[in-house]
């Protein structure tokens, strides 16, 4: 099989190639450059799985970046274990066909327990006295330790949160680089997340986000250059372009609102209880799974949601067919937002009653993906938080505002411009509308033709 690399560049649409991205754009003039169109729900986890498998979330399982688990009537997200996936990925097929097949994953989603020979993917040390410490998880285990022995301890603080910057994706480009040379892979897989911050923050507008669209730029050249060299097939694509919006969604308050919502107060502080609620949203981005404990609350459901302002698209579980997100883990109705609106999981009507990871980085505990993580209420008290860490007390880093609408860009949703969709560059000619599990078959003739 050909030596081939992709290189997820996260958030890459035509609006953003032009004057800060010299390398890109003039990389492209020499390429065959197509939209993709984008999958339901165009979120990480989802496209992800369906690039690699080639099936959509209706086959592989993977409606969104989270779901609720009704058997322990818990909602998670951001679950790693590669067995989530309920299909074949590329290199299993690749390993059939050729046992010299060898594959290197750089922090694609799922990337834990995996049949790919080499991965590395973020995972914290929690410590039994609370604090997170950054860390990564590598296969085989030595992988991690040397990786962070020469390019230092994984930026996991730079990698998501108010601190995100180019250094973990600079972590990651030389983490697939060294892997190259310790370990000749077949095929590597690399995440560059670095545009996902910036383009979330302040949305498409290129005079803001200069600096950030250049320090992508010269890593995606680096690595092309380097992998050039070793003679590889070079795919670079993304999973979703991020576009414009102002309005957030607040669906659970509706739905607390109309006495849906269960909600337990402990200690002064509100928690949505998913099993002990008639019905209540999971939010991601610009895409809902509304779960319906009480089947006699249903149609109450669809109403509001028809009537809610933002909402596009509603659909049940016989609607979801058609758009291949019908899943056992999809929920009763799939709601997408329209242009220029996004969904939060917020559930209290009383910031003093806010629970407490609402102000924290905290993706685990959160009922849904939480885009304002990447803002922070005050330096001075971060400051503060931080001397206390450093002189060895107990601190809670509660530096997450609260106001959702300082979020400028989103994704998810079907049905946008063709200057936001995700993009594919690459030197095979692509005929005909590009759907999201086609790209498996592009990899799959890079390695086999």
């Amino acid at each position: 099989m050909h030596k081939t690399v992709v290189i997820d560049i996260v958030g890459l649409s035509a609006s953003v190639i032009g004057a800060h991205t010299p390398f890109l754009k003039k990389y492209i003039a020499g390429k065959n450059f197509t939209n993709i169109e984008p999958l339901l729900p165009a979120v990480t986890t989802s496209v992800q799985s369906s690039y690699l498998t080639g099936k959509y979330p209706s086959e592989n399982g993977i409606v969104s970046n989270g779901w609720y688990d009704h058997a322990d009537s818990e909602i998670k997200f951001w679950k790693q274990s590669n067995k989530l996936v309920d299909a074949e990925k590329i290199w299993d097929k690749a390993k059939k066909e050729d046992p010299s097949f060898t594959c290197s994953n750089m922090f694609w989603w799922y990337n834990m327990y995996t049949n790919a020979d080499y991965t590395v993917t973020p995972r914290p040390n929690y410590l039994a006295d609370g604090r997170k410490l950054p860390d990564c998880y590598s296969q085989p285990a030595e992988l991690r330790d040397h990786l962070q022995q020469k390019f230092g301890q994984f930026p996991l603080f730079q990698f998501w949160g108010p601190g995100a910057n180019i250094k973990s994706t600079r972590w990651i480009a030389d983490a697939a680089m060294e892997t190259e040379q310790l370990h000749n892979p077949t095929l590597t897989l690399i995440y560059l997340p670095h545009l996902d911050y910036c383009l979330q923050k302040f949305g498409p507008e290129l005079n803001k986000i200069s600096s950030e669209l250049k320090e992508i730029d010269q890593v995606v050249e680096e690595l092309v250059n380097f992998y050039e060299k070793k003679g590889a097939k070079i795919i670079l694509l993304s999973e979703y372009g991020i576009e414009p919006v102002t309005n957030p969604i607040h669906l659970n308050r509706v739905f607390r609102e109309n006495g849906l919502i269960g909600i337990r107060e402990e200690r002064g502080l509100e928690l949505l209880d998913p099993g002990a609620s008639k019905a209540f949203a999971v939010a991601d981005h610009q895409i809902a799974h509304v779960y319906i404990n009480d089947k006699s609350a249903t149609e109450q459901v669809k109403i509001l949601l028809k009537k809610a302002a933002g909402v596009d698209l509603v659909l049940d579980k016989t609607e979801q067919e058609q758009y291949n997100i019908n899943h056992e883990r999809s929920g009763d109705f799939v709601v997408t937002a329209k242009e220029n609106s996004w969904f939060t999981y917020y559930f209290w009507l009383d910031d003093a009653k806010a629970p407490d990871y609402a102000r924290c980085v905290d993706i685990h505990k959160k009922p849904g993906y939480d885009p304002v993580e990447m803002f922070m209420s005050s330096k001075l008290r971060a400051g503060y938080k931080l001397l206390r860490k450093k002189a060895g007390f107990r601190y809670v880093m509660d530096v997450i505002p609260l106001d959702a609408t300082l979020v400028k860009g989103s994704h998810g949703r079907i049905g946008v411009p063709d200057a936001f969709k995700p993009v594919l560059i690459t030197d095979s000619e692509i005929s005909g509308k590009l759907e999201a599990p086609d790209v498996y078959n592009v990899i799959w003739e890079a390695l086999t033709k």
